[in-house]
């Protein structure tokens, strides 16, 4: 009987993330969730996971912390032995126009969406160059490669994830591991459900598929990179926007 491969997805218990784990346990994966705080979604997902009949792990850790994300890869590695797919989904936003922003706020962004995505693919690809293979899969943004007014640091951050994307990819290539970026677009999640419905036509007036994206657009879209069906794809950056940015 073939082994089930194993995805590890960071900041995996709600939105996007939550899709992704979702997605990869339908069709039979292992799954290793990361979270840091919402420790009552995660324990609502890995109900959701099992019902699947795979196994799962959840554990808490800090990406922008080195031990920490060690830790998460040690305890992954001594359950499931492989991790065969990286989704890096962990990130924040802290907004603000540039001549209000904060050191700090721009320092924290970068730490978790950029360092973060750093530090856990540096632990999780020394077990994959071992195997000779693996896909890797990091969050991207639109705004990363477009910018966007007010959010500076996030751009900053998602632009870099995309650089780092491209330079991993060239680096691993030789040993059969893949890295690839998706950048969404507006997705419909907890952070857009606020929103008036006079700010989300005027959003969805901007796109040219006239809605929002779904966290099941983007799970799809993550789930076929990690697969054998996309395995001559890498270093590639998929905008994932209904049209919005080409």
């Amino acid at each position: 009987m073939e082994k089930r491969k194993t995805v590890l997805i960071t900041g995996g218990s709600r939105g996007i993330g939550k899709e992704v784990a979702l997605t990869y346990a339908k069709n039979g994966y292992n799954v290793i969730v990361n979270y840091i705080s919402d420790k009552t979604d995660v324990e609502a997902l890995k109900k959701e996971l099992e019902e699947n009949k795979i196994e799962s792990l959840i554990i808490k850790a800090d990406v922008s912390n080195e031990k920490e994300v060690e830790n998460l890869v040690t305890k992954s590695i001594e359950k499931f032995e492989q991790i065969d797919v990286l989704v890096n989904n962990a990130g924040i936003t802290r907004d603000n126009l540039l001549m209000r922003m904060s050191s700090e706020d721009f320092d924290k962004v970068l730490e978790i969406n950029l360092k973060g995505t750093f530090l856990v693919t540096k632990a999780v690809t020394k077990y994959m160059m071992k195997k000779r293979q693996g896909s890797i899969i990091n969050l991207a943004s639109v705004v990363g490669v477009v910018g966007n007014a007010g959010q500076s640091n996030y751009a900053a951050s998602k632009a870099g994830i995309i650089g780092f994307t491209k330079s991993v990819a060239k680096e691993l290539a030789s040993r059969n591991i893949r890295a690839n970026a998706v950048a969404p677009g507006f997705i419909s999640t907890d952070m857009t459900s606020v929103l008036s419905d006079q700010v989300k036509e005027n959003i969805n007036s901007q796109i040219p598929l006239k809605r929002m994206g779904t966290a099941k657009d983007v799970a799809e879209l993550i789930y076929f990179l990690g697969s054998e069906k996309s395995e001559y794809i890498t270093g590639q950056v998929i905008n994932i926007d209904g049209g919005m940015v080409m």
